[in-house]
């Protein structure tokens, strides 16, 4: 499995108890949809490792306590902190048809009301602070914040996203 078959469902953050349990940090709006777990992917020197679940139990504060297969140990489960926790695409919940995950812009075509046709989303920026769509305009890397007052619509079947660009949104980084 490679990481542009899969999404990152949080980290591993530290060791639980003396007995193998680790408290994995989620990184998604519905924890819910990922309690019935039977594996995940760890991310081991770049590469995504298959782990099996004893357990995957959910804990308030988007927090869940993970044991892993034949790993009993606290020692065991020391190496594994700190590493991405990951799932297939496959995985995610279905959406509605108004609804999008981030990830499937990537190649979308983003058009303004005013400028039109801008050029493709190449990047995703999910920052603490807020989420940016990395656009490729004119050579340069224009980050159009994904708010609901400056992306207006995603038309899946098109692949476009329309947005209301801020005044001056676009100098900014066309200025030399």
């Amino acid at each position: 499995m490679n990481k542009e078959q899969c999404f990152q469902l949080g980290y591993v953050a530290k060791v639980h108890g003396l007995r193998g349990e680790v408290m994995v940090v989620l990184d998604v709006d519905y924890p819910e949809d990922y309690e019935d777990l039977e594996h995940i992917f760890l991310e081991q020197k770049g590469r995504l490792v298959p782990f099996f679940l004893e357990h995957f139990v959910l804990q308030t504060g988007n927090k869940a306590l993970a044991k892993f297969e034949d790993f009993d140990t606290i020692e065991q489960v020391e190496p594994l902190v700190g590493s991405g926790v990951f799932l297939p695409l496959t995985a995610l919940p279905e959406l509605g048809e108004d609804q999008y995950y981030y990830h499937e812009l990537i190649g979308f075509e983003v058009e303004d009301e005013k400028t039109g046709v801008l050029g493709p989303v190449e990047t995703i920026y999910d920052l603490e602070t807020q989420d940016l769509l990395g656009v490729s305009y004119q050579n340069k890397e224009v980050l159009i914040p994904i708010q609901d007052e400056i992306i207006l619509k995603v038309d899946k079947a098109a692949k476009k996203v329309f947005c209301r660009l801020p005044e001056g949104l676009l100098d900014i980084y066309l200025e030399d």
